[in-house]
């Protein structure tokens, strides 16, 4: 932009610019070290990186678990969906409530309570005198991630089904259509877009998942990276496996925005849709629906319940954890909070940016805000060690670095509750208070803050609860001796200590539980 531009340039509309930018400048920057440092090799060496087979094995490994936790997800999200929307499956209510639940089970909470199943002294053998080996390898990280994901898939779903014209599938039966062609070829399309939103998230989120894979031994991109990085044994090859992860991360953000261009899935023609009717289902539908529902809702609900409660019985001294238990809240509470904090100040003015001053320089700063959720969060965290340890070294192994990039990579979850509280924000009130006679300063904070603090509040809380459970960032970036909830109940099951572990996995699957209720609470479709 040119001079002349910035002077014309309203004060308050380049005060926003100037911080989006500064924002989006250190979401990058990282970044760029990490380049740096993969750098550092000459080209021999990174095509030799990039064609190891240990690389290509990798590579393999990280598709393919991303393929099958789509499938299994799918594959409970779907009928889960159809039911509630579709059916008139007795207590959908009840099951639209049990089918969001799962969502407080962080991954690796879900490989504790599978592992915790196996073995001699495991929960089926203790229980019902049934040994059963241990989960492991792809088997296990894909059940343990399908039961904690398919929440995402299945929100998506239940809305784009609330959302379908019915009598589009009426005509398509109507022309001859059997029931499986109507959903094939009329249903399914229509629901594309809801599927591929919520395989974007579940795709992310197990690119860059680290918790589960790790405890279930199964060698993927990030668990690489972190070995690698931890063990020293070659941090150039880990800067190169963490740019592999976030150019596949970025490559599946990509793919799905080209199959979204040029698709239209509204009705063109005229007329009103048809008012929504539900298949009636007889008694041994009825039977079949909720025989299904069960199945998901204990095995995603049900089995870590049982295994920590089994665990936490087993314990001799209970009280004695207390202190120690109390101590890793708090120190997971001590980065929570001001992670929340900061997300919330950095999301306003990104926020207000591209709802009040819309403009190709706010849409660039708006995309920035939302690099440091899709990069991978061991791949991010790795590059503010590269970039802390060369260019701020007073900044490593500190609180304030891992609050910061608590802070950066859950600023998208902050800025979309704020962003939506600005579009329903009448800028018409903000125009009489200056035409009072009131500043720009003024009219923000006495007109426009207090009408989108519901905004900013919900996106506050959002970043809390996922800081709280949160693994990979905190395991590169967490000041020695620091030991939260996640890292003290990750070590300790990695260890095979179940039972030391289960007081942690209890206080962090009691305290996720606050994330359900705000999906709940914000979720207006509820049947």
């Amino acid at each position: 932009m040119s001079a002349s531009g910035l002077r014309r340039m309203p004060r308050a509309r380049l005060v926003f610019s100037a911080i989006g930018l500064a924002i989006g400048g250190l979401m990058l920057l990282p970044l760029a070290w990490l380049v740096m440092r993969a750098a550092q090799a000459d080209m021999a060496q990174a095509i030799d990186m990039l064609t190891r087979p240990r690389t290509l094995q990798l590579l393999v490994n990280t598709l393919l678990l991303v393929i099958c936790t789509l499938a299994l997800a799918t594959a409970m999200a779907l009928p889960l969906a159809w039911l509630v929307s579709r059916t008139d499956l007795r207590g959908r209510r009840l099951v639209n409530l049990l089918a969001v639940i799962p969502l407080a089970t962080p991954g690796y909470v879900m490989a504790y309570a599978l592992i915790g199943l196996s073995g001699n002294f495991g929960f089926m053998n203790q229980v019902f005198g049934v040994t059963i080996p241990r989960l492991q390898g792809l088997p296990g990280a894909t059940l343990a991630l399908a039961l904690y994901t398919f929440p995402y898939i299945y929100l998506n779903l239940r809305a784009a089904f609330a959302g379908l014209d019915q009598s589009l599938e009426e005509a398509a039966r109507a022309l001859g259509a059997t029931q499986r062609e109507v959903f094939l070829r009329v249903t399914l399309p229509h629901l594309m877009p809801a599927l591929m939103a919520g395989w974007l998230v579940v795709g992310l989120y197990v690119i860059g998942d680290f918790g589960a894979v790790a405890l279930m031994r199964y060698e993927v991109f990030s668990y690489a990276i972190y070995l690698q990085y931890s063990a020293m044994f070659d941090r150039v090859y880990a800067a190169w496996l963490a740019l592999i992860l976030i150019a596949i991360a970025l490559s599946v953000v990509w793919w799905e925005s080209r199959l979204r261009e040029g698709a239209h899935y509204a009705r063109t023609g005229s007329g009103a849709g048809t008012a929504r009717k539900r298949v009636a289902l007889d008694r041994m539908g009825q039977a079949l629906g909720w025989g299904f529902v069960a199945l998901v809702v204990l095995a995603a609900v049900g089995l870590p319940v049982a295994v920590l409660t089994f665990w936490m019985l087993r314990l001799d001294d209970l009280p004695s954890v207390l202190p120690a238990l109390l101590r890793a809240f708090s120190q997971s509470l001590s980065v929570a909070a001001p992670a929340a904090l900061m997300a919330a100040a950095m999301a306003l003015p990104v926020a207000v940016l591209a709802v009040r001053y819309p403009s190709p320089l706010s849409t660039l700063i708006n995309r920035l805000a939302f690099v440091g959720y899709a990069v991978p969060a061991l791949a991010f965290a790795l590059a503010f060690v590269f970039f802390s340890l060369n260019a701020a070294r007073f900044l490593y192994q500190t609180q304030l670095l891992l609050v910061t990039v608590y802070a950066l990579s859950f600023l998208a979850l902050a800025l979309g509750p704020i962003r939506s509280a600005l579009y329903q924000a009448r800028p018409s009130v903000e125009e009489a208070a200056r035409a009072l006679g009131h500043g720009p300063v003024s009219v923000f904070a006495r007109v426009t803050l207090p009408t989108i603090r519901p905004g900013i509040v919900a996106g506050m809380v959002l970043v809390f609860v996922i800081a709280m459970k949160e693994l990979p960032i905190a395991f590169l970036l967490a000041p020695t001796g620091f030991r939260p909830l996640a890292i003290t109940m990750f070590s300790r099951t990695s260890e095979g200590m179940l039972m030391e572990a289960a007081p942690y996995a209890a206080a962090i699957l009691v305290f996720s539980a606050l994330f359900v209720g705000v999906v709940l609470r914000h979720d207006k479709k509820a049947e």
